[in-house]
């Protein structure tokens, strides 16, 4: 044999065995979750997408995930060590994973990351969030005509557009079927903390209210609720079905896996691009959980169309005329809200009290 010969046969060797070596490759995902994975709630329906992904890709996909992960520094040493682990996709899963997912992007360009809720970018930053706060305008629509003692409580987590938003949401709509309604705000400073859950919807049941709605991701306020007897709860982020058919009359639920199975698709086939996306009910991003036989059923029928109305945008969530706290015009009768202003949301509209934490 040649040594002409033995060259050619080494070579057409090397290339069966780099595209068997290609073929084999697994796209590693990793995920970098706030809270637990059995917390019932936010972390519960991203993990179920990353459960998605791998019922979606099989073996050509491994995901890793770390969970109960605080936003601070140490978030930057769980994602670094992700990336140095052969992530090729990070999805961080928390507004306080904003900062940090900028910084360890910028040392490992070749990963590919995906940061929830936040607004910064880069080339290889994208940004995706959920209008919660249409949720929260049917949530409103119903707990306004459930209410009897006029009282509604709301457990906030942080202080952020997102859940500003979603109060402002709740307010407008519980007000427009109930001139008499009151929110009454307690604010956690946690997103899963069950202890202070329960403790923030005892303080606002034994303050009057009947009606509990919440943006923590706990089950603990459902149960708080339940002990208390005749109280309406919302689940949040998850069904929280299990509380149903009350005190948990419906739900938001967060629906993530068909994003995070389009953008892993992208990362594998090479068409992944740093964008933001904001998506809602229409786009199956954000669901309405089961109105339960709770609810009577005019409510019923009026909240499934509310929430038909935003899903087919023939209705938007924040249309005028609504002022803000302080009597100064905001949206002129008919005029709705842009992207811009609802993206960083600093306010209250008229008619809430109190301030919003700075």
């Amino acid at each position: 044999m040649t040594l002409k010969t033995l060259l050619a046969g080494a070579t057409l060797a090397l290339g069966f065995a780099s595209g068997a070596f290609a073929d084999a490759h697994q796209t590693k995902v990793g995920f970098v979750y706030v809270g637990p994975v059995g917390d019932g709630g936010w972390t519960y329906e991203h993990n179920q997408a990353r459960l998605a992904v791998e019922a979606e890709f099989g073996d050509a996909v491994e995901t890793v995930f770390v969970e109960s992960v605080p936003e601070g520094p140490d978030a930057e040493r769980v994602m670094s060590q992700m990336a140095l682990g052969g992530a090729d996709l990070i999805f961080t899963t928390s507004f306080g994973y904003m900062d940090p997912t900028i910084n360890v992007a910028a040392k490992f360009p070749d990963v590919k990351f995906e940061h929830a809720t936040g607004f910064k970018r880069a080339d290889n930053v994208s940004t995706y969030s959920a209008r919660f706060y249409e949720g929260r305008a049917v949530q409103g629509h119903i707990a306004g005509q459930m209410t009897t003692s006029n009282v509604i409580g709301y457990i906030g987590s942080f202080p952020i557009p997102e859940v500003v938003r979603g109060i402002n949401a709740a307010y407008i709509h519980a007000k427009a079927v109930n001139p008499d309604v009151e929110f009454k705000i307690v604010w956690a400073y946690t997103w899963f903390d069950p202890a202070k859950e329960a403790e923030a919807a005892s303080v606002l049941i034994e303050q009057g209210a009947d009606v509990i709605l919440q943006h923590t991701d706990s089950t603990a306020p459902q149960a708080a609720a339940q002990s208390a007897g005749n109280v309406v709860t919302f689940g949040q982020a998850s069904d929280m079905a299990e509380f149903g058919p009350f005190p948990r009359v419906s739900s938001i639920i967060d629906n993530w896996a068909p994003y995070y199975i389009a953008r892993t698709r992208a990362v594998m086939d090479g068409t992944w691009t740093s964008t933001d996306t904001w998506d809602g009910i229409g786009a199956g991003m954000v669901g309405i959980g089961e109105i339960s036989s709770a609810v009577p059923a005019e409510i019923k029928a009026s909240a499934e169309a509310l929430r038909d109305s935003l899903a087919d945008g023939s209705y938007h969530a924040f249309t005028g005329p609504v002022n803000k706290q302080d009597g100064s015009a905001w949206l002129a009768d008919g005029e709705t809200a842009d992207d811009g202003t609802l993206a960083g949301m600093n306010f209250y509209v008229e008619g809430i009290t109190g301030d919003v934490p700075q």
